[in-house]
């Protein structure tokens, strides 16, 4: 019951910090794309590691990348073959993307990101050991026409109130509170209205979610 209602608390607390702490090593997950292109099907559990500046990232398939910083503007590395690498945002607090000459590396904090493909029925990686309840909710990308199904772990509070943990298509995992005077999520702007017994989410960045009343309050 604590580890529910620390989650809880955590969700809801607007006051702190949206950086993800970044251990010195971490498990990660890695999207390789070729130079140029749009789409990859290489997704593989990688580490981060960071230590003063200097970048080590262990790809799951026996590549390593060694990178020092190069030059005094941020985000400028050279590998452990002269390569020039560049370090950009574009991830959010999601991960960080490095362009490489041939490729790019989509590094992902969240290593349950490989679990996306895997599991398309059941609520995995959420499960009742750390939740109230786990459900599966209607969820769009944008540019998406059709819905999909995205599971979330839910920690019910008084008064039908809960904070919803989910976890979208593209394996990001966030937090929306139903509080009893405001809808809203962790690190992302939405807009919510109720339709019937189903709140509709429209998110900033073109997603679009439906929350039955049902999953809030339980019962």
């Amino acid at each position: 019951m604590m580890r529910k209602v620390y989650r809880a608390v955590a969700a809801i607390c607007l006051s702190c910090s949206a950086a993800v702490a970044i251990a010195d090593t971490t498990e990660a997950a890695c999207k390789i794309y070729p130079r140029g292109e749009d789409h990859t099907d290489v997704f593989l559990p990688c580490t981060f590691s960071q230590r003063q500046g200097y970048i080590t990232i262990n790809r799951g398939d026996g590549v390593t990348h060694q990178l020092s910083p190069e030059g005094d503007a941020p985000g400028y590395f050279a590998d452990q073959h002269g390569r020039s690498v560049i370090r950009q945002s574009g991830l959010g607090d999601q991960g960080q993307i490095f362009r490489f000459p041939e490729e790019s590396i989509y590094l992902y904090w969240n290593a349950d990101r490989l679990t996306v493909s895997a599991d398309d029925t059941g609520t995995a990686p959420f499960s009742t050991q750390d939740f109230d309840a786990t459900t599966r909710l209607r969820c769009r990308r944008a540019g998406q026409q059709a819905f999909a199904s995205c599971p979330a772990g839910i920690v019910r509070m008084e008064n039908s109130q809960a904070s919803i943990t989910v976890q979208n298509q593209h394996g990001e995992q966030f937090t929306i509170n139903f509080m009893s005077d405001y809808v809203n999520a962790t690190n992302r702007e939405l807009s919510s209205r109720l339709e019937g017994d189903t709140w509709i989410l429209n998110f900033d960045d073109g997603e679009v979610w439906e929350v039955p009343i049902a999953a809030i309050e339980g019962g």
